[in-house]
């Protein structure tokens, strides 16, 4: 658990600012487009870096379930889903909402996994939650706004497919090491991208400005942040390991806050609060 909580941390910082990045990217880049190169550059430098290594190789028949949940799920769909909304949503409420997997991932584990939860780690949840409510300011959001609305929606539904793909990975474990595999992970979710890009953005692009923010995300956040959230997920118990993550939006609330100027409230200093406590907690045997 040690070990995993490093990597936990590492997470943080990397995947906490990425939507204030991707957020200011898309001022001179289209989200469908900012996402296909996100994902295709994170195949070619995971797969470069594991060339080198001379660990390269086809995924093994026990390792397809995860390549193919990982790839499709955590990060096609998610991707798709949550670039979408950044454009329509402040990025600190798009980091709390597409990250907060607590509401999927404890009922999943449970339902499917047949993981015991004892009482406090419910409560650590019910924390965390709150602290979402209180970083999300729902009532803040003009519920009448049809693409705030549409925004908010699709976040919900890119934190269930993140909570899908743990719950697989954890069900049909590979057997290969999580790192050899995203290249094709990476690989797959660029192809389910692409034709998005293509049909609702045929004049879109990543432009000028965009690049360095562009490069940064796909060569350095994507390969190594995912593959320290997939470790997380596999490691960690269910209800742990979604407390754990709501670290994540409240460190992007942080870097949105202080790089954007999004406001920070009593709301935000109350959210943070109860998602370190709710943390702490779970993190107890």
């Amino acid at each position: 658990m040690r070990q995993a909580f490093h990597l936990l941390i590492v997470a943080i910082l990397l995947f906490g600012g990425a939507w204030p990045v991707t957020k200011a990217a898309l001022a001179h880049a289209t989200p469908m487009w900012f996402a296909v190169g996100r994902a295709g550059l994170a195949a070619l430098v995971s797969a470069l870096l594991l060339a080198a290594l001379g660990r390269l190789h086809l995924p093994r028949r026990r390792d397809m379930p995860s390549v193919v949940a990982l790839g499709l799920l955590q990060l096609g769909a998610f991707f798709v889903l949550a670039h979408a909304a950044v454009a329509l949503v402040q990025a600190g409420r798009t980091a709390i909402i597409s990250a907060v997997v607590t509401y999927w991932l404890i009922p999943l584990s449970v339902v499917f996994l047949g993981e015991k939860v004892p009482p406090h780690r419910w409560i650590a949840a019910g924390l965390g939650l709150a602290g979402v409510a209180a970083l999300a300011g729902p009532w803040a959001v003009d519920w009448t706004d049809h693409d705030e609305l549409v925004g908010h929606l699709m976040l919900v539904a890119a934190a269930l497919f993140w909570s899908l793909a743990i719950v697989t990975t954890r069900k049909w474990p590979p057997a290969s090491p999580v790192f050899e595999l995203l290249p094709w992970c990476f690989g797959l979710a660029t192809l389910l991208i692409l034709p998005f890009a293509l049909v609702l953005e045929p004049q879109g692009g990543i432009f000028g400005p965009s690049w360095p923010f562009m490069l940064y995300i796909g060569l350095i956040v994507a390969p190594i942040g995912t593959w320290c959230v997939i470790e997380v997920g596999r490691r960690l118990p269910g209800a742990v390991a979604s407390v754990a993550f709501l670290l994540v939006p409240a460190f992007g609330v942080l870097v949105s806050t202080l790089w954007l100027g999004e406001p920070l409230g009593w709301d935000m200093l109350l959210g943070g609060g109860l998602i370190v406590a709710s943390v702490v907690l779970a993190s107890r045997s």
